[in-house]
């Protein structure tokens, strides 16, 4: 995935402030809140890939490098790096704007992988790109 520099010109897929309500007991923002963001931003990823809805099945490879903080603006970016019949495979890198810092921070980077489903809730192959 790109870095913090290379990131800093291109457009987020999502951009957010964490409150207070999202902090755990010592004062950092829960990991599963950043989860669920980098879900919300892979989701949008995949289904304009797809062409149509999305359901998220597996979540590889993630790793935490910093702490995110109430205060931070935190961005999420990505890409689709694999497709398969049905399947979509989103690289997602977050990186933060602390307050007082001039450089964005990667905070988080993960893979996501969705599959394409029909109306029905039903696999569906991917179109072609």
């Amino acid at each position: 995935m790109a870095s913090a520099g290379d990131l800093k010109h291109a457009d987020p897929i999502i951009r957010t402030a964490p409150q207070p309500r999202d902090c755990n007991a010592s004062g950092d923002i829960f990991g599963g809140w950043v989860l669920s963001q980098m879900d919300i931003a892979g989701g949008v990823t995949a289904a304009r890939r797809a062409r149509g809805r999305v359901v998220t099945v597996a979540v590889q490879a993630m790793t935490f490098h910093q702490p995110i903080r109430v205060g931070d603006i935190v961005s999420i970016y990505g890409n689709v790096t694999k497709v398969g019949r049905t399947s979509i495979h989103v690289e997602l890198v977050t990186l933060v704007q602390r307050q007082l810092a001039e450089e964005p921070i990667t905070v988080t980077e993960g893979t996501y992988i969705f599959v394409a489903v029909d109306e029905n809730g039903r696999p569906r192959p991917v179109p072609p790109a």
